[in-house]
């Protein structure tokens, strides 16, 4: 009953009180004091753009983080994957006093990353860098590269935190999708070997920035592949692919994209042995769900068309003055809010699965393994393709942890 209170529940409720007085020194030490950092695009963006431009955006106003009542500058209904990766590290570190892994997110206690730009803001347990429009190469208008986002960061450290703590803490990365998107745009009869070389100069230099960010103290990355772009409910309506198709030409840039990404990061680890990584498949997770087959297994009604915005797809507007978009209903039942990022309830599965899923979905480890591996220690194991018979075998031998997935 609502009105009774049990003694468990007072002390309960009394720990975690305890914990957000000092999260870092209550806990116990299944998880090491880390901090999370993000990087790239509007996936990732905290509230960064909101900052940086020099005008009102459309994610900090309502309809963005209706499921909050706090419309941010977060690129969805309410919180993003970050969010939940940054609860999870902090409960887990306390699970053998909680025995819950995810207290936070049950309790409803929101502990959102703060954005890096905004002034004022509590970095000590991490920021965001990312902003909304970044890319790899170019110079994105009113926003930052990724090269200039680990610029700041650099700007930032002397005053917040020390080698020590860098090394420990985790730095996800998920950028690449405007550099795509444009060259698409910009070049829509491209050849396969103008594609490529687009794709070699990407991830070269994608490659380069980590390396910034190795040199600039962080041991311990995440990288998030890009989704499968055509599929997205925004270039479904601009390309006009119809409800069934995704616009492949963009689906294979990300899948050439993706490819090179693995064997990268195995080769920093060998001429870095200190150097550790993991990379989040995000590119299939995005494909299974979308897969009218599956998608009513992963509890989404509507996966091609977005919660909010106008058009074939309700995908162009959200948010935007003198647009009269639509908005759905229950935007829990929808996989995408506007016409490129995900609903907070997907945001949320993304989180899920960064933290605790199998080598089908993350691997060499995921990210709970990946914070609590020695810092300094040589990867024990290398990416390889989800195809082989090696991270199948891996996947099969935990099927049954709450983050397998079905290939």
């Amino acid at each position: 009953m609502a009105g009774k209170c049990t003694l468990a529940s007072v002390l309960g409720l009394l720990l975690v009180f305890t914990l957000f007085q000092n999260p870092l020194t209550v806990c116990g030490q299944s998880i090491p004091a880390v901090a999370l950092f993000t990087f790239g695009d509007s996936n990732f963006d905290a509230g960064n753009k909101q900052t940086l431009t020099q005008v009102n955006v459309a994610q900090g106003f309502w309809p963005y983080g209706k499921s909050r009542d706090d419309p941010n500058g977060k690129f969805s209904d309410g919180f993003i994957a970050p969010d939940f990766v940054d609860i999870f590290i902090i409960f887990v570190r306390c699970s053998k006093i909680i025995k819950i892994q995810y207290a936070a997110t049950f309790m409803e206690i929101p502990i959102p990353i703060p954005a890096a730009l905004k002034p004022g803001v509590n970095v000590s347990r991490g920021a965001s860098f990312a902003v909304a429009d970044a890319t790899l190469l170019g110079a994105p208008v009113q926003s930052l590269t990724l090269y200039q986002q680990i610029t700041k960061f650099n700007e930032m450290k002397a005053a917040n935190w020390n080698d020590d703590f860098i090394k420990q803490s985790l730095f996800m990365i998920y950028i690449g999708a405007n550099d795509y998107l444009n060259f698409t745009k910009n070049n829509p009869i491209a050849d396969a070997s103008a594609q490529q070389a687009f794709v070699t100069s990407v991830t070269n230099q994608l490659k380069n920035e980590i390396s910034f960010l190795y040199a600039s103290g962080a041991r311990k990355l995440m990288i998030q592949t890009l989704a499968p772009l055509g599929c997205l409910p925004i270039v479904r309506q601009d390309y006009r692919t119809g409800m069934e198709q995704c616009y492949e030409p963009l689906n294979n840039l990300a899948i050439q994209h993706n490819e090179k990404i693995g064997p990268m990061l195995n080769e920093m680890a060998l001429n870095a042995p200190d150097f550790q990584f993991t990379v989040f498949d995000f590119y299939n997770v995005i494909l299974r769900r979308i897969t009218p087959q599956r998608s009513l297994g992963y509890r989404f009604l509507r996966t091609n068309v977005s919660c909010c915005g106008i058009g074939t797809h309700t995908a162009y507007g959200c948010g935007l003055p003198n647009v009269h978009s639509k908005l759905c209903s229950y935007q829990r039942s929808y996989l995408f809010f506007d016409g490129r990022h995900n609903t907070e309830k997907a945001q949320e599965s993304f989180g899920h699965l960064m933290f605790g899923a199998d080598p089908n979905v993350i691997q060499p480890m995921n990210i709970r393994e990946l914070v609590t591996y020695p810092v300094g220690e040589p990867m024990r194991e290398a990416w390889l393709p989800t195809t082989s018979a090696t991270v199948q075998a891996r996947a099969s031998s935990s099927s049954t942890s709450p983050g397998y997935e079905l290939n």
